[in-house]
């Protein structure tokens, strides 16, 4: 809740019973509808991969496609490819999802993934379909909505909500439902009905 912008590293636990309280009501401002169909969706409609070219996000434009800068961001120990400041080649994540610690290499890219908080197919569903691309194009690359984390942990959540999946690490689950519920209210996405009552069942509610 103290990184409004997501300019700031990782997850931290929600534990004081005033921040859980706080979260409970973000949440609680969430719109709900049902999920839409996927129909017509197509990763290319939010831009191609980490471009570096979506304006109106923190970090646009700064020389370094986005992947980079969420793994600057997030890493430890980085290296860099030879010559550049950008291109990380190898470093350690503390993962929020797993709680585990991944020494990465990029010859093992897979091992790390970015995750879409509020996956860009859901967002689809719930209204992103109606929106100008340049909109979508922010969502896709805002680093509000976007985490570093255990490749395997990302493949298994998919386009899923809350609702249906959440981080393994128990301890990370209401800051996640925060994090989800500040990207919808940022972009003015409802949520389906069980997403918003699991995500307040994580900070206590």
């Amino acid at each position: 809740m103290e990184n409004p912008d997501g300019t700031k590293p990782g997850l931290a636990p929600v534990t004081a019973a005033a921040d859980r309280a706080e979260a409970r009501r973000l949440i609680e401002r969430l719109a709900t509808k049902g999920r839409g169909p996927r129909t017509g969706y197509d990763r290319d409609r939010f831009g191609y991969a980490w471009m570096d070219t979506a304006d109106g996000v923190p970090l646009a434009r700064n020389g370094c496609d986005t992947r980079n800068d969420l793994i600057r961001r997030d890493g430890q120990s980085l290296r860099f490819r030879a010559g550049s400041d950008c291109v990380v080649v190898a470093m350690t994540l503390s993962d929020p999802y797993t709680g585990k610690t991944i020494e990465w290499r990029k010859a093992r890219a897979a091992e790390v993934q970015i995750d879409h908080v509020v996956p860009l197919s859901y967002s689809w569903q719930m209204g992103s379909s109606r929106w100008p691309e340049g909109k979508r194009r922010q969502l896709a690359n805002d680093t509000l909505n976007l985490i570093p984390v255990e490749g395997r942990a990302n493949s298994a959540k998919g386009d899923s909500g809350p609702a249906s999946w959440l981080p393994p690490n128990p301890r990370i689950r209401c800051a996640y439902s925060v994090r989800f519920a500040q990207v919808a209210l940022a972009y003015g996405l409802p949520v389906t009905a069980p997403d918003k009552e699991m995500m307040l069942a994580q900070c206590g509610g």
